[in-house]
């Protein structure tokens, strides 16, 4: 943050009001009707006068949608690439093929397959389950999907071996639908999709972000420094960091991918000679590393964040000793925890809201800066 920002930013001016001039508020939107995961077998459809002329993909993407039937674009576009879509019995290869009215289009969806990552045991915290999505309580140190370095001992490969056959297949494959991580060395919950229809559904509330849909997702952690405002928003673009490929980084707007942080101040504390907030944050927007970034970027870093709050060590050093050793036992994860997720059931409609408190490291690390500062 360059000086003339952090004198706005200390003069309690933050990015709202800018931002409530130039963004017009917007009409809810309302939710979509549940969907039903396609059934493997035949679906026909006859070609109406008024869809003559438009794309086979687009075409059996809005039948779908019409019935309900959670077929996206993309699997549609997919089968028609493994000869699964017929046109007047002859097997049609193009996707953008411009369909005529009265042919008669048949989808042969096939049944699900096995999912590339093997399952394994791995316990998991489960907080809700049933047979479209599941909410899970993420210990610190589990990677959310396999990659490289980490092909196994993920939550994917738990929700595997823990799900089983109850997987109705996310894009024809019987694997949980992943619609938003947290990070291998942040704690929390996470909500996962067992099937394509509450994968369509989730995936539609986290790209609309709860701006007009129903989601809210919030944040703890402990950042260095004492916040002298309750509460303020952060509005700065996020995109790759141009030298070091594995962070993020605030960029120019036309650079990145806009970026909202609603954070309030929960508590402080004075531990030796070092000053600790407890905030929580509200996510408007769900970029990699968000809350990291924004919060070191306004000279606020979350502790023991070795990527984003490097040049905050010498704050450790002057800790008070009981804060010194909980945060030392942190095992070097940052001090951050997704603590409360809501959201619509995409199937069933109904309201679902989830509370985490902080886990055993955290919480001991919170009463021990309690304890410094009463000392």
């Amino acid at each position: 943050m360059n000086q003339h920002a952090k004198r706005r930013y200390q003069a309690g001016i933050t990015a709202e009001a800018e931002r409530a001039e130039r963004v017009k508020p917007q009409a809810p939107k309302i939710p979509p009707a549940p969907l039903a995961t396609a059934e493997e077998g035949i679906i026909t459809y006859e070609i109406l006068p008024e869809e003559a002329g438009q794309r086979l993909d687009r075409v059996l993407s809005a039948r779908a949608e019409a019935a309900a039937i959670a077929l996206s674009r993309t699997r549609i576009r997919a089968l028609i690439e493994e000869g699964r879509v017929t046109i007047g019995g002859q097997v049609a290869s193009d996707v953008g093929a411009k369909v005529r009215a009265e042919q008669v289009i048949t989808i042969d969806i096939p049944a699900p397959v096995a999912a590339e990552p093997l399952g394994e045991p791995i316990p998991l915290e489960i907080v809700f389950e049933d047979e479209h999505l599941l909410v899970i309580d993420k210990p610190a140190g589990l990677v959310v999907h396999p990659a490289g370095g980490h092909e196994t001992g993920t939550l994917v490969n738990a929700l595997i071996a823990h799900c089983g056959e109850s997987l109705s297949g996310i894009g024809g494959v019987r694997r949980p639908g992943i619609v938003h991580r947290i990070d291998k060395d942040t704690s929390g919950l996470l909500v996962v999709a067992k099937t394509d229809a509450a994968h369509q559904g989730l995936s539609a509330l986290f790209a609309d972000h709860g701006r007009t849909l129903s989601l809210t997702r919030e944040y703890q952690a402990l950042v260095w420094g004492r916040i002298n405002r309750s509460a303020g928003m952060i509005d700065a673009a996020l995109g790759r960091h141009p030298h070091q490929r594995e962070k993020m980084a605030v960029v120019r707007p036309d650079q990145g991918r806009e970026a909202i942080t609603h954070w309030s101040a929960e508590e402080v504390f004075l531990s030796g000679k070092s000053a600790v907030s407890l905030i929580s944050c509200r996510l408007e927007t769900g970029r990699t590393h968000q809350i990291r970034v924004h919060m070191a970027h306004i000279g606020y870093p979350l502790l023991a964040d070795t990527a984003y709050g490097s040049g905050f060590k010498t704050k450790a050093l002057h800790l008070g000793p009981q804060a010194a050793v909980a945060l030392a036992e942190l095992g070097g994860r940052q001090a951050l925890h997704a603590g409360r997720l809501g959201f619509q059931h995409p199937v069933t409609g109904e309201e679902l809201m989830f509370e985490s408190p902080l886990p055993a490291d955290l919480a001991a690390l919170v009463e021990a800066l309690r304890a410094d500062r009463d000392a």
